[in-house]
């Protein structure tokens, strides 16, 4: 399945239904009373989460939504039934907001969470609503509102406990398949992974933790360049980062440097996250290589030596993970949600008038 993390989409929902003109007409009654109905409500347009789903691809090729409208009234004064409220299901992580302002609707973070995107126009009201002791016979009654209609922004941030970072052909897709039961595509060559991939990694019974595999990093990712704003935003969830350098590079402490600095420079908050340094592919290189290393200091982070071919230390990198993401942190995410304050929507009054009046 294609992976789709954004998709700009287009929200209108359904109107409120007109209210009726009716009067009460029943043997033995020669004058009745008003008795039109109100109308329906129009549907709203509801965006839910689906931990089922994991991909925005559906949005990317339908990208329209009208909810239904509310039924107008009618006599007897029986409201109009009320329009169905339009469910769109997303993947959890989803991120909602309107595209002309860039406002956050809401943060969809938990299974099950939602928010009313669109609301529907309300109901008009018949001509029973406007019996009074001076109007007796009212002919006026309202049109339902429209219902609102915006351009709305989804965007999906993954979920995990831990991000891999670094440049391309690092080792992170090696690493992820060896410490999970994930199966990303692995080749020797840059930009292998294009996508985010996780993987869960199983530390005991009922010890287990996410991992994130954040396609690879250039010089110049926190501008767009090498696809990195698609792929940056992907390590704002996670709680705990890895930074995986080459143990074959010339200057890992160059690399790690530049790492930080792009992160810094797409959001300084990152760099408030705990890390630490996966010095990857030591069974490339000779023992002085390896002793120069282990004497490596890192800014803010330790380092641990590792092999995910030869599986050297990952045992205990997996139990530092877990160290950091274990439940005394709290795994469990709040929602953040935040609605856009509802525009006032006024009724038109309508006179009723028969075609001969």
């Amino acid at each position: 399945m294609k992976f789709v993390d954004t998709a700009l989409i287009r929200l209108k929902a359904g109107e409120g239904g007109a209210g009726c003109v009716s009067f009460r007409r029943e043997k033995h009654v020669n004058k009745g009373g008003p008795d039109g109905g109100d109308g329906g409500r129009g549907g709203n347009i509801v965006i839910r989460t689906n931990r089922h789903l994991n991909t925005l691809l559906d949005f990317h090729y339908n990208k329209s939504y009208k909810s239904p409208r509310g039924e107008h009234g009618t006599g007897s004064r029986k409201t109009g039934k009320s329009g169905a409220d339009l469910v769109l299901e997303v993947p959890v992580g989803t991120i909602v907001k309107d595209a002309s302002t860039e406002e956050l609707i809401a943060d969809l973070v938990n299974e099950n969470d939602e928010v009313v995107a669109v609301e529907g126009g309300t109901g008009g009201r018949g001509n029973a609503a406007f019996a009074s002791a001076t109007n007796q016979a009212p002919r006026e009654y309202e049109v339902g509102t429209p219902g609102e209609e915006r351009e709305v922004l989804l965007e999906l941030k993954l979920l995990a406990d831990v991000g891999l970072v670094g440049f391309p052909n690092a080792g992170k897709s090696t690493l992820i398949a060896a410490i999970s039961a994930a199966k990303p595509k692995i080749a020797d060559y840059p930009f292998t992974t294009l996508i985010p991939n996780l993987g869960i990694v199983q530390v005991d019974l009922g010890k287990s933790f996410v991992v994130a595999d954040i396609p690879g990093l250039i010089e110049g990712a926190h501008s767009g360049k090498g696809l990195g704003i698609q792929f940056l935003r992907h390590i704002e969830r996670t709680r705990f980062l890895v930074f995986l350098l080459d143990a074959g590079s010339e200057n890992p402490k160059g690399d790690y440097r530049v790492l930080l600095n792009e992160l810094k420079l797409f959001d300084p908050a990152l760099l408030k996250k705990p890390r630490l340094v996966a010095l990857t592919k030591i069974d490339t290189v000779d023992e002085t290589v390896k002793t120069s290393l282990a004497k490596t200091r890192f800014a803010g982070a330790d380092a641990f030596l590792i092999s995910a071919v030869t599986r050297a230390n990952l045992q205990a990198l997996v139990g530092r993970m877990w160290q950091e993401v274990a439940p005394k942190n709290s795994t469990t995410r709040s929602i953040t949600s935040s609605t856009t304050t509802r525009r006032q929507k006024k009724r038109k009054v309508i006179p009723f008038r028969r075609r001969w009046d």
